[in-house]
């Protein structure tokens, strides 16, 4: 499953905020819902299938922490729409401004 896919769920995304921050065991996750510690359990394993935790057994616990590494290539995916956009917004107010100089009759400001 894909990540993003994985993230759609607003819990799964509240999820990793939690284990972002260390590690928790699944029951330590659950407390901080009003859902049932297997639809936390369930919701983990959609995001350990995804790349985004890790599990890591501590006896009968499991404990599960966020992936920094598939957090940083969601990251630098998103960042590239964002630097697309700035471009695109610099290339527009270039134009703008282009236009707004060929304009005869225009006064320029503060003159």
């Amino acid at each position: 499953m894909d990540a993003f896919a994985a993230l759609g769920e607003p819990r799964r995304r509240d999820i990793l905020r939690l284990v972002s921050a260390g590690e928790l065991s699944v029951g330590e996750i659950a407390r901080r819902f009003d859902v049932t510690r297997p639809a936390i359990s369930q919701h983990l394993r959609v995001m350990k299938e995804a790349g985004l935790v890790t599990e890591r057994r501590d006896g009968t616990k499991r404990l599960y922490r966020a992936r920094p590494e598939t957090i940083a290539e969601l990251r630098a995916y998103l960042d590239g729409f964002w630097d697309e956009s700035l471009r695109s917004l610099k290339s527009a107010a270039e134009r703008e401004e282009r236009q707004r100089r060929a304009r005869p009759g225009r006064r320029r400001e503060g003159h």
